[in-house]
C-alpha cells in the first residue's frame, strides 16, 4: 500500500493493523485481572513501578480481604502493607489504596466514579490511571500514555511529545474516541513483543512498512555506544 502521507492517515492505518494483530476489548486486553471498576482501579494503583505478573499474584489477597471500598477503607495500614508488599512502594501505596476507598465511600457513594476530573481527585489516581479506568473499566474515550505508548507513538510519527499529557491530546486529536483505549493496549502489547526499546524487531512488524524509524532505531543505539569515551 502507498505510505500514508499525514499522522491522521497513519493512525488510522495503525488502528487498523493493531487491531488485527491483537483483537479483543479493552477488558480481554487488559493484562491485569479484576472483575470490576474498583478491583481494576485496586490493580491499577499497585502497577506503579510493578509488572502486571507481579501485581495479578497480589491482588487475590486483597480482593477477598477487601472486597468492597468499604472494607479497604478501614483496612489495618500494617496488614495491607504486608498483603502488597512484593509489589513494591507498599507503604505508599497502602495510604494511597485507604486513601481513596476513602475518598469513595465519602464522596462516591462507595462507586468508582466516571469523569476523569473526579478519577484523578482521587488519592494515588494521576491521569495514566484515570484514563485506564475509564477506557477498560467503562468502555468510555481513555487514552492512557505509558512509556510503551509514548514509545511507539513517537517512533510511527503519531506525536513528537515526550510529556504524556501532551502526548495524549495529540493522540487524541487523530484516533476516534471509541478507539482510543484499545489503541493503548494494542501498543502495550506490540512495545512488549516487537517494538522493544534498544532493539525493535522492525523484520517482524507488521507496521514497519508505514513506519518512519523502522530499521533506524538499532543503528542509532549502536552509534551512541560507540561514541561514548572509555
Amino acid at each position: 500500500m502507498a505510505r500514508p502521507r499525514g499522522a491522521k492517515q497513519r493512525a488510522e492505518e495503525v488502528v487498523r493493523r493493531l487491531a488485527e494483530e491483537y483483537p479483543g476489548d479493552g477488558r480481554e486486553l487488559c493484562a491485569l485481572v479484576h472483575d470490576n471498576p474498583y478491583q481494576l482501579l485496586v490493580a491499577t494503583i499497585l502497577s506503579a513501578q510493578s509488572t502486571d505478573e507481579t501485581v495479578n499474584k497480589v491482588t487475590p489477597g486483597v480482593f477477598a480481604r477487601y472486597p468492597t471500598p468499604a472494607d479497604l477503607a478501614h483496612a489495618d495500614p500494617e496488614e495491607l502493607e504486608t498483603l502488597i508488599h512484593s509489589s513494591g512502594f507498599f507503604r505508599s501505596k497502602a495510604r494511597s489504596l485507604i486513601g481513596m476507598a476513602r475518598a469513595l465511600e465519602e464522596r462516591f457513594g462507595g462507586e468508582v466514579p466516571r469523569d476523569l476530573e473526579d478519577l484523578v481527585s482521587l488519592p494515588g489516581v494521576g491521569r495514566k490511571t484515570a484514563n485506564v479506568i475509564r477506557s477498560v473499566g467503562f468502555d468510555l474515550p481513555g487514552l492512557p500514555v505509558d512509556t510503551h505508548v509514548g514509545r511507539l507513538a513517537r517512533r510511527l510519527k503519531l506525536t513528537d511529545q515526550t510529556d504524556p499529557v501532551k502526548a495524549e491530546h495529540e493522540l487524541n486529536a487523530i484516533v476516534p474516541a471509541e478507539e482510543r483505549g484499545r489503541l493503548s493496549l494494542r501498543l502495550i502489547l506490540h512495545g512488549r513483543a516487537v517494538c522493544m526499546a534498544r532493539r525493535p524487531h522492525c523484520d517482524e512488524c507488521m507496521l514497519a512498512d508505514i513506519c518512519p524509524s523502522a530499521f533506524k532505531v538499532e543503528t542509532r543505539v549502536a552509534r551512541r555506544r560507540t561514541a561514548r569515551p572509555a
